[in-house]
C-alpha cells in the first residue's frame, strides 16, 4: 500500500529543510437530491447544465515523459485512466531541448480537440509549462517529480540551488550524430539514481532502454512559465535522487499547486501509479 502524505559545465554540476506545502482547496459540487414537483425541483436549465457536467466527455489526458526515459514509462499510469474512461495520448518527447521539444508538443495539443490536462514527468515538467502557455483548453498541469521553471530560468541552474540530486556525477557523454552532445545516465548507477524503489531487473531493462537527452535542454532559458496560470498539481518525490525533493517543494510552493508527497525514487509513475492516477484524476475532476 502506497505510504503518502499530502501537504502543500552538466557533468560536474552539483546536483544535490523540508518545506510545509499547503494545497488549495478543491471546489467540489454539490449533491442534488431530487424532491417533489414543487418549490423543491432545480429550474430546468439548472438541471440540464448538471446533467452536462455528470455524462460531458472527459478531458483527454496528455502524457509527457522525461529525459532518460520514453513513453512507455506511462504505461501503467496510462492504462488506469483509460480504464477510468479518460482519452490517454502520450507523445514521444523528442529530447532535443526545451525550446524544440516544447514546440512539438504545441504542434502535437493543436490536434488534440477539446479539454486537456497536460502531465510531465521529470523534465517533461519544464516541457508542459513551456508548451502550454496561452492555451485555453489547458485545464490542469500536473507535475511528477518534475522541474517547473520560471520564466528565465535554466534547468541546470535551477537543479543546483539544492542538494540531494546526484545525477551530475552519473551523466555521461554521448555524440548526438550532429556535432553537438548527448547526456545519458551511465547503467551501473541507473538504479541508484533514477529508479531505487523498482527491482533491479526493471531497473536494468529501463537503464538500457533510457532514450539520450541534449545537453542544450540544461542551458536553455525557459520563456513562458504556464503553471503561473493554469491550475496545477505536484507530486514530490521524497526519495528522489535525481531531482532534489526540496527543489520539487520549491517549486510547487512557488507555483501554488496542489501538492502530494510520496516515498518514492524519481519514477513515481511506475513505482506508484495509483497515487498518481488518482492525482491526475483530482485535476481533472477540479477543472473540468
Amino acid at each position: 500500500m502506497d505510504q503518502y502524505a499530502h501537504d502543500a559545465d552538466l557533468l560536474d554540476l552539483d546536483w544535490s529543510a523540508p518545506m510545509t506545502i499547503s494545497r488549495r482547496p478543491l471546489l467540489l459540487g454539490a449533491a442534488v437530491a431530487a424532491g417533489t414537483l414543487a418549490a423543491t425541483a432545480l429550474p430546468a436549465s439548472a438541471a440540464a447544465a448538471a446533467g452536462a457536467s455528470r455524462s460531458g466527455p472527459k478531458p483527454t489526458v496528455v502524457l509527457v515523459h522525461g529525459a532518460f526515459a520514453d513513453a512507455s514509462s506511462w504505461s501503467a499510469v496510462a492504462s488506469r485512466l483509460q480504464k477510468a474512461g479518460y482519452p490517454v495520448v502520450a507523445p514521444a518527447n523528442p529530447l532535443r531541448g526545451l525550446i524544440k521539444d516544447a514546440a512539438y508538443l504545441t504542434a502535437l495539443l493543436a490536434t488534440i480537440e477539446g479539454p486537456k490536462v497536460v502531465v510531465g514527468h521529470s523534465y517533461g515538467g519544464a516541457v508542459i509549462s513551456q508548451a502550454t502557455a496561452g492555451d485555453a483548453s489547458v485545464k490542469a498541469l500536473v507535475y511528477v517529480a518534475a522541474f517547473m521553471p520560471d520564466k528565465g530560468e535554466q534547468l541546470g541552474e535551477l537543479a543546483a540551488r539544492f542538494p540531494g540530486s546526484q545525477l551530475g556525477d552519473a551523466l555521461q557523454p554521448l555524440p548526438d550524430g550532429a556535432g553537438g552532445t548527448d547526456l545519458a545516465i551511465q547503467t551501473a548507477k541507473f538504479h541508484a539514481v533514477f529508479t531505487a524503489d523498482l527491482p533491479v531487473a526493471t531497473s536494468a531493462l529501463m537503464g538500457a532502454s533510457q532514450r539520450p537527452i541534449s545537453a542544450a535542454a540544461f542551458t536553455d532559458a525557459a520563456t513562458a512559465a504556464a503553471w503561473r496560470d493554469i491550475p496545477s498539481w505536484a507530486v514530490v518525490a521524497a526519495q528522489d535522487r535525481a531531482i532534489a525533493p526540496d527543489l520539487e517543494r520549491f517549486e510547487a510552493k512557488r507555483a501554488g499547486s496542489h501538492t502530494t508527497v510520496v516515498d518514492s525514487s524519481h519514477v513515481a509513475m511506475v513505482s506508484h501509479p495509483d497515487l498518481v492516477t488518482k492525482v491526475v484524476k483530482s485535476a481533472a475532476t477540479a477543472t473540468c
